[in-house]
C-alpha cells in the first residue's frame, strides 16, 4: 500500500462567528435566529445554560453564575465575533456588566448583547420615548422590568401579562392567541409595543401585528437579533419583521 500525505488547505477567512447562551428551557430563540440568518453568510453556534424555576430575580441572578464555563464550551478557544445571551429578565437582574465580563473570561475582547440593552438601543434608534410593554411574566419580574425602563427614561403606560412563573411554561403559549391578546392592546397613547421574553413566539408575527396596530413592535428576540447583526456589521438588508429592520 501506499501512503501519500497531503498538505492541508485552510480558509483564509471565516464567516462571522455568532454565540447563542440560551435557557435550558427556551424552545423559541433558536428558532427564530435561524429564521433570519439562514442561508446567510453568518455562522451560528449555541450552548444552553441551565435555568432555575420559579422565575425570580434571585434563580435569575443564580443562572448568570454559569455564563462564563457556558460560553467557554462555545467552540473551546477559538475567537467569537458576538455572544447573544438569550434572557431579557436575566440580564435585569444580573446587570448588563456583570454578563459582559462573565462572558469575556471566556472570551476575551468579544461584543456581547442581550435582549434588554439591544432594545434600548432598539429605542434610541427609533427615537421612541413612550411603550406599551406586554410580558409572560410575575408581578416580581415585572416591577424589575417596569424599574429598568423608567430609569432609561422611557414613559410606560400600557403593563399587560400573563403572570406565568415557570419558563417552560412560557414557551408553551399558544402563537394564534398570543397574537389575539396583542391585537387587542390599547396603544394609542405610545409609540411602540414590546413583547418580552426571549421564550415567546413572536418574531414571525411582528409584520401582521404592525399592520394591525399601526404603530412599531419589539420584541426581545428581534431586537437581539437586529443588534448581533450590527455587532458583526452585517449591513444586508432583512425584510418581513418589523420595521426596526429598515433603520
Amino acid at each position: 500500500m501506499k501512503l501519500k500525505k497531503i498538505e492541508p488547505r485552510f480558509k483564509e477567512k471565516n464567516n462571522p462567528r455568532v454565540g447563542l447562551i440560551t435557557l435550558a428551557t427556551d424552545f423559541n430563540i433558536e428558532k427564530d435566529f435561524n429564521e433570519i440568518i439562514d442561508h446567510k453568510k453568518i455562522d451560528l453556534y449555541c450552548n444552553r445554560i441551565h435555568s432555575y424555576n420559579p422565575l425570580t430575580n434571585e434563580n435569575l441572578k443564580k443562572m448568570a453564575n454559569d455564563i462564563t464555563d457556558v460560553a467557554a464550551d462555545i467552540l473551546p478557544n477559538q475567537k467569537l465575533d458576538c455572544v447573544a445571551y438569550g434572557c431579557t429578565s436575566g440580564t435585569i437582574a444580573a446587570g448588563y456588566k456583570s454578563i459582559h465580563d462573565k462572558v469575556n473570561i471566556a472570551k476575551p475582547n468579544t461584543k456581547v448583547t442581550t435582549p434588554i440593552t439591544s432594545t434600548m438601543n432598539a429605542l434610541n434608534e427609533l427615537k421612541i420615548k413612550k411603550l406599551s410593554i406586554f410580558t409572560p411574566y410575575t408581578n416580581e419580574i415585572n416591577r424589575s422590568v417596569i424599574d429598568f425602563f423608567n430609569k432609561e427614561g422611557i414613559e410606560i403606560s400600557e403593563f399587560a401579562f400573563f403572570d406565568i412563573a415557570s419558563d417552560i411554561d412560557i414557551g408553551k403559549v399558544n402563537p394564534d392567541y398570543l397574537f389575539e391578546i396583542l391585537c387587542k392592546l390599547d396603544v394609542s397613547k405610545n409609540d411602540a409595543l414590546f413583547v418580552s421574553c426571549t421564550a415567546l413566539p413572536v418574531l414571525t408575527m411582528i409584520k401582521d401585528l404592525e399592520k394591525k396596530l399601526g404603530k412599531i413592535v419589539l420584541s426581545s428576540n428581534q431586537t437581539l437579533i437586529w443588534d448581533t447583526l450590527k455587532q458583526i456589521n452585517y449591513k444586508n438588508n432583512i425584510k418581513d419583521f418589523g420595521e426596526l429592520f429598515n433603520n
